[in-house]
């Protein structure tokens, strides 16, 4: 049996970095845990400190088969590159032919870069675009494929 997984992302803003994930993602706000009608109860009820309530947000996949994404609050800034990116497969992935994948990865860039996030370069494959690395309003970077 495979084990569960979700990843953490560490940040400065956790609630606006969870709203462009959710976007880019198409993901939702992960429900509070069954038997609580909000996340702010279940912080009470778990005793978290008030002041650190804002310093998360979670996000799941709607349809339950991707994994979590949690976002919490660091005080320093991203300084290098990232060890670890996502490829987002907005185009369906390489498995389709380029003529179908591109614009669907061309439109997801201009969808992205409106909610803040940049072009970093795009990379080439026979000549032709192939996918186009990105970085999170935070300075995360990603793919699109």
């Amino acid at each position: 049996m495979a084990t569960r997984w979700s990843l953490t992302i560490d940040c400065a803003r956790p609630a606006k970095l969870a709203e462009f994930w959710a976007l880019a993602l198409g993901y939702t706000a992960k429900p509070a845990p069954a038997g609580f009608g909000s996340w702010k109860e279940w912080f009470a009820r778990h005793e978290i400190p008030q002041d650190e309530w804002d310093q998360g947000a979670y996000l799941c996949d709607p349809d339950g088969v991707g994994p979590g994404l949690s976002f919490l609050q660091v005080p320093e800034s991203k300084v290098v590159k990232n060890r670890l990116h996502l490829d987002v497969q907005v185009g369906g992935g390489r498995d389709r032919p380029w003529e179908e994948r591109w614009p669907r990865v061309v439109k997801a860039v201009e969808q992205l870069t409106a909610a803040g996030a940049t072009v970093i370069h795009v990379d080439e494959l026979q000549g032709r675009p192939d996918h186009v690395v990105m970085a999170d309003p935070e300075g995360n970077e990603f793919c699109l494929v």
